[in-house]
């Protein structure tokens, strides 16, 4: 025979008693057993853990949980719903003595007929069509008819933190069953799995992902928040402006992965510009020596010729980064680089030409356009202004704004963020 001892929630025990109870587990008796059960292992002694043989339990599935109380109420002769024994197994969490404690509390309360109206009054729960339908409104963007959902839960008293855990579990689902819609089938109800079915197809992983971050924000603050309502609906609302923003990155990957569909316009038909220069004969006199430059930095032979024929083969070939070299002055420093000029104010345009894409590019096309290779570098200047390099258009050339608001691609991507091209005031 065995004495056995069940100590629950052990992480509870004061310092003494764990010293206490270490001394006998070094020595324990051969006829008895501890049974030690905690939710929270990490605040048990590590000499009480080092000898114990640990058993890590998982939360029971809420559709078990439910079945075993329709069970449990048809033994004791009370009439359970099946929709109220589903709204005790998700308020459970996983555990179901606390669902056990419930149905007790709803039978001293309600009598022997226990529908899922009374669960939800009993214990401040809201129903799952009310999530559901909370989930539905907020996909669509319709803001006011998330705030009429919380006004009536708020009114209603029901438990707005517990609204919230509610509403993350349903993203949660919703998330987990577009991936691997057969991984629920032991988490959800029938009507929970209705109506992910029907919310599975209206929405893209990404965006569902960002709904989940920006209704989470409110999750630390909420619980401790004297204004509960306040800081739900902040929340919710900015989770729903964060459905329509679209950073820049992913704007320009979008476009260029549009563009990436036709075949990359052919610079081949640009020729590289021939440096002509006029051969010294023996009977001329020697050339005057030129004054002392300023700075190392020179103005470039060939920027008027050149530089432009470059500007053209980007703007064939990478449209978007062609208004952030507008402001920049060309020089030739040395054989082989091309160092760009910026005013003071272009620090976004350079670092965006400065990425490692952008740069590539850039260097490619310059050695396309004057032979040989070139190495690109950039300069913030004083003295140069940002109009500086503002001509105007040729004689017969072509908008290159119009060109890009014409263009089948930009038109496509316009359609798909459903945007529009705007001028500067």
């Amino acid at each position: 025979k065995y004495k056995i001892y069940i100590i629950d929630e052990v992480h509870m025990l004061t310092q003494q008693a764990f010293n206490a109870l270490l001394k006998t587990l070094e020595e324990p008796p051969a006829h008895v057993i501890f049974i030690f059960a905690t939710t929270e292992p990490h605040k048990v002694l590590p000499t009480i853990l080092s000898r114990c043989q640990r058993f890590d339990l998982r939360r029971i599935p809420a559709l078990t949980i439910s079945r075993h109380l329709e069970y449990i109420a048809g033994q004791e002769g009370v009439h359970l719903d099946r929709d109220a024994a589903a709204a005790i197994a998700l308020a459970a969490e996983g555990g179901l003595r606390d669902a056990e404690s419930m149905l007790d509390q709803l039978v001293a309360f309600c009598g022997h007929t226990i529908g899922e109206n009374q669960v939800l009054e009993v214990f401040g729960l809201t129903a799952e069509h009310v999530v559901s339908n909370l989930t539905r409104a907020m996909l669509r963007q319709a803001a006011a008819d998330v705030l009429a959902i919380v006004y009536q839960q708020a009114e209603a008293g029901k438990d707005l933190t517990k609204l919230l855990g509610d509403l993350l579990a349903f993203l949660r689902n919703l998330l987990i069953f577009k991936i691997d819609p057969q991984s629920l089938r032991e988490e959800i109800s029938e009507h929970a799995r209705a109506a992910l079915e029907e919310l599975a197809p209206t929405v893209d992983t990404k965006r569902l992902l960002r709904l989940i971050e920006g209704t989470s924000e409110a999750e630390p603050t909420i619980k401790w928040a004297a204004n509960k309502k306040l800081h739900l609906e902040i929340a919710l609302i900015r989770a729903i402006q964060a459905l329509s923003e679209v950073s820049l990155e992913n704007v320009i990957d979008a476009l260029e992965n549009l563009r990436g569909g036709s075949d990359p316009v052919s610079v081949e038909e640009i020729k590289p510009v021939e440096v002509i220069r006029e051969v010294a004969t023996m009977s001329s006199p020697p050339p005057p020596a030129p004054p002392p430059a300023e700075t190392k930095t020179e103005a470039i032979d060939l920027d008027e010729r050149a530089w432009p024929q470059v500007m053209a083969a980007i703007r064939a070939r990478r449209p978007l980064i062609v208004s952030w070299l507008e402001p920049a002055t060309p020089f030739y420093p040395e054989p082989g680089t091309l160092k760009l000029a910026f005013p003071k104010d272009q620090s976004m345009a350079v670092e965006s030409l400065s990425r490692p894409n952008n740069l590539r590019i850039l260097e490619e096309v310059a050695s396309e356009i004057m032979g040989g290779s070139w190495k690109l570098e950039f300069e913030m200047r004083d003295d140069l202004s940002a109009d500086r390099m503002k001509s105007e258009p040729a004689p017969g050339s072509i908008d290159p704004v119009e060109v890009f608001k014409n263009d089948p691609k930009i038109q496509k991507a316009l359609e798909i963020f459903k945007a529009e091209i705007q001028s500067d005031p």
